[in-house]
């Protein structure tokens, strides 16, 4: 298959350098021409395990291309995915932007030449695919297309494994046209036997948006059953496990922290939530968990503070972890940016350390908190030490390097807590 792809951020680029490997022509377009440039040179702009392998493998095997205009593309694809970012509106109203999705099917539209099929692949509200048809109708009356929803179910950190064996494929659809061709890119995943999920445009394109609200539910409700452990005297991790023994509900995301962030929760979330108000129905399970995240984050800005005697100023906090997950370089409302500028602007001392994330954060955190090499300088001279992200290489730090003995004033409470530590961080590292 000939395959056109218009968007090249994480979505995109993952998509075209995993359909790539399946066997089909691609090409993936993007107006960013420094993005383009950086990726025609084998640079790849965003941190995702496995991905550069496979892109630079696929463009010497000339199978995946890269280029800044859509008429590059469009007319020789027999697909055209669409797979650019639908970010939050910034009137601030919860609803998710479109803008980018419209434009793109205005530039398709006139460059349709024979039969192709229109996949939009980014995570849009029901309808979206319609209004693209109908754009792509009334710019180009004599296009000869059908349209489909092919919602993306990517986790950053592991989504070329995610690709390569999802847990389902979507597809929305009208004709049979469309789901012969889209059979025939799935292919490969038809002969693994994976789940493929055929249905009809709209029910699609809801699927990702209460998939998405599901996990983000599931997040709130452990750490509101954390805070109520801790009020308690009850041990989360031992709650957690068993719940997550229920096969009813299932282990992964029951991971205390200080909420979820990134790409997805937090505006598809606030999307579903708009959705159902536009239309008459309810969503106020995803409306608690969305009011329950925000609390969390500055509920762990007051357990920081309190750790710290109750006024941080001048006091130094080391931080290991700042983007919103481990195996990313992606900072987009991780837990780390509300609530490291809470304790910076109260005059608290901030050195981090991230193993892929400083050089993005250091585009939104305050100028004045510090980069180290190396999580050991993060944690030098520090009053208090935070672990924001789970990275692997954070398992196995060596407490006494962190705080030799001989400076400790009560031995016996420093290990009883490192101990504790130690098996909450096993925790962390087991669960999703």
């Amino acid at each position: 298959m000939k395959i056109a792809i218009i968007g090249s951020g994480y979505v995109g680029l993952v998509t075209g350098a995993c359909f790539s490997e399946f066997g089909h022509e691609v090409i993936c377009i993007d107006k960013d021409r420094k993005k383009i440039s950086e990726l025609q040179a084998g640079r790849i702009p965003i941190y995702e395990p496995g991905l550069e392998a496979l892109v630079k493998k696929n463009v010497l095997e000339q199978r995946l291309t890269f280029a800044t205009e859509s008429s590059q593309g469009v007319s020789w694809a027999e697909t055209v995915f669409i797979a650019v970012g639908t970010p939050t509106s910034r009137r601030g109203d919860g609803y998710a932007d479109l803008t980018y999705i419209y434009e793109a099917a205005r530039e398709v539209a006139p460059l349709l030449k024979d039969y192709t099929l229109v996949v939009n692949k980014s995570t849009t509200p029901v309808g979206t695919a319609r209004q693209v048809a109908r754009i792509i109708k009334e710019t180009n009356p004599q296009a000869d297309f059908d349209i489909a929803s092919n919602p993306e179910f990517l986790r950053e950190g592991a989504a070329i494994n995610d690709f390569m064996k999802p847990d389902r494929v979507v597809i929305g659809l009208e004709t049979e046209r469309a789901a012969d061709i889209l059979r025939e890119i799935y292919n490969p995943l038809y002969l693994i036997e994976t789940p493929i999920v055929q249905t009809d445009i709209e029910t699609a394109e809801l699927i990702k948006y209460a998939a998405n609200a599901f996990l983000a539910v599931k997040i709130s409700y452990i750490n509101e059953m954390a805070n109520l452990c801790e009020n308690l005297g009850a041990d989360v991790i031992k709650l957690a496990k068993a719940i997550g023994l229920d096969g009813r509900i299932g282990s992964k995301f029951l991971h205390p922290g200080p909420g979820y962030g990134g790409s997805c929760f937090p505006k598809d979330t606030l999307a579903l939530i708009r959705m159902a108000q536009e239309h008459g129905a309810g969503a106020r399970i995803v409306e608690a968990a969305i009011e329950v995240n925000a609390a969390q984050k500055a509920r762990m800005i007051k357990k920081i503070r309190d750790c710290l005697g109750g006024n941080e100023a001048g006091k130094i906090i080391g931080v290991l972890g700042l983007t919103f997950k481990p195996e990313t370089d992606d900072m987009r409302d991780a837990p780390s940016l509300t609530i490291l500028p809470a304790l910076f602007e109260k005059g608290a001392q901030i050195q981090v350390h991230d193993p892929q994330g400083m050089k993005e954060a250091a585009h939104y955190l305050p100028a004045g908190i510090v980069y180290k090499e190396n999580p050991y300088q993060a944690c030098e001279g520090a009053d208090a030490l935070i672990l924001m992200t789970e990275w692997n290489q954070y398992r196995a730090l060596d407490f006494d390097r962190i705080l030799p003995i001989e400076e400790l004033a009560d031995p016996d409470y420093f290990f009883q807590n490192v101990k504790t530590l130690s098996r909450m961080m096993e925790r962390v590292f087991t669960f999703e």
